[in-house]
């Protein structure tokens, strides 16, 4: 058992943090045992790790992120969401045809996970079978999390993004018999990429390969106006968004999650909290496709779980500390245009960050007991902190702080050396 001896801040619940001064997280296994001030209360453990005066937080969440879309960042950001796809975002995705080619931009795009704090992200590849493989094996070879997707679209795109239902289907097959481990650190996750995109044989079949192999479901819902309308028109039976993926089997019956969800209310936001879907909320992203903002505080009274994204390159910022500072805005200018939904607190996004997007994972994104640790040690000493509170050390370094300020990260017990980039 390891002692790791420093400022200790996290959220049991969302309302509140936990915090130890100069406290220690016992560690056994790459789990919790537990947080004190007295390290006599473990009668052995082999050695204590001091940090000092710095702070120990939980590690970041990515829950929504495009790993072949991280050449485009900041690229395009004049656009809406389906020009942009066209324009943009499905010509690059063909580039990763090459192995090659992907190989230079997913190593960067790990990296940069790594430089941020990231230590599990759940992602969208393209359709590429070896393309997806590197990408996974890349976050093993980290040492990082990540739930990876090979993205199954069969229509509304380029020829080059096409594919068959029968190749989709024995691709997945392919990654599930290599990575579908229970307790992997990587591990597939069935991807459709959004309704627009899938026909109902292809969204039949990824309903059908989640269930078979007990795999979790991402994809995109309710983002943008026009993108509900034609969803409307390709699913006309079903009675909303939600409903269509429902009725292929990808809302809920295994794990969930869908990306953005700024329109969803009513009928659609009820499905949602009775099948436990959690919402990947970017709200970069959001911004930037002029797509709108997403109701957070809605979810969060109705009890419907949330995680942060990046929607890198939907999004410009791979960072989820900045994530945290933009769904507080996000969610500011939501209440004032409706006084009733109170924006996020600080402890609140950090929540959305750390713990209610790790159980996603499993019990990941806390120091409680029995949870895995991922975590991240942050020198904010040229910040200023003399006579600054735990709590405001920590926000101060969410909002002024950048991947300098983290000297250590960790993910399940390990810590998590730089990941290699090719020249």
């Amino acid at each position: 058992m390891i002692l790791y001896k420093a400022n200790i801040i996290f959220t049991r619940e969302k309302d509140s943090f936990d915090i130890i001064e100069n406290g220690y997280v016992a560690v056994d296994n790459g789990r919790v045992v537990g947080v004190s001030t007295d390290p006599g209360t473990w009668d052995r453990y082999d050695e204590i790790i001091d940090y000092g005066d710095r702070l120990l937080i939980p590690a970041m969440n990515d829950m929504h992120v495009h790993a072949p879309q991280y050449r485009n960042q900041a690229i395009a950001m004049d656009l809406e969401l389906l020009p942009w796809l066209n324009n943009y975002t499905f010509p690059e995705e063909a580039k990763y045809a090459s192995v090659e080619y992907a190989e230079r931009m997913y190593r960067r795009f790990v990296h940069d996970l790594w430089r941020f704090g990231t230590m599990r992200t759940v992602a969208f590849a393209t359709i590429h079978l070896e393309s997806t493989r590197l990408l996974m094996n890349l976050f093993s070879e980290a040492g990082m999390g990540a739930l990876v997707g090979k993205v199954d679209m069969d229509r509304n795109a380029i020829d080059a993004l096409h594919e068959s239902v029968i190749q989709a289907v024995a691709k997945n097959e392919a990654l599930i018999a290599e990575w579908n481990d229970p307790n992997g650190l990587v591990r597939p996750i069935i991807t459709p990429r959004f309704i627009p995109s899938c026909s109902p044989q292809m969204l039949r079949a990824c309903g059908e390969l989640a269930w078979r192999y007990r795999l979790p479901v991402q994809s995109h819902l309710s983002e943008n106006a026009s993108e509900i309308a034609w969803v409307r028109e390709l699913e006309p039976e079903s009675k909303n968004y939600g409903d269509a993926y429902d009725r292929y089997g990808l809302f809920g019956q295994t794990p969930t999650i869908m990306a953005h969800c700024v329109y969803t209310a009513g009928d659609e936001l009820e499905l949602m909290s009775h099948r436990n879907v959690m919402v990947a909320h970017c709200p970069t992203s959001n911004l930037n496709l002029s797509s709108g903002m997403a109701p957070i505080r809605t979810f969060l009274d109705k009890g419907v779980k949330v995680g942060l994204g990046s929607d890198i390159s939907g999004g410009h910022d791979l960072s989820i500390l900045r994530m945290m500072v933009y769904a507080i805005q996000v969610s500011k200018m939501y209440y004032s245009r409706d006084k009733s939904k109170r924006f996020l607190s600080l402890s609140e996004a950090f929540w959305l960050a750390t713990k209610s997007a790790g159980s996603f994972f499993g019990r990941v994104g806390s120091f409680e007991p029995g949870y895995e640790f991922d975590a991240l040690v942050i020198d904010d000493s040229d910040l200023n902190h003399d006579n600054y509170s735990l709590t405001n050390r920590l926000e101060r370094f969410i909002y002024l702080g950048d991947d300098r300020h983290i000297v250590a990260r960790y993910c399940r017990g390990r810590e998590i050396p730089e990941p290699r980039v090719l020249d």
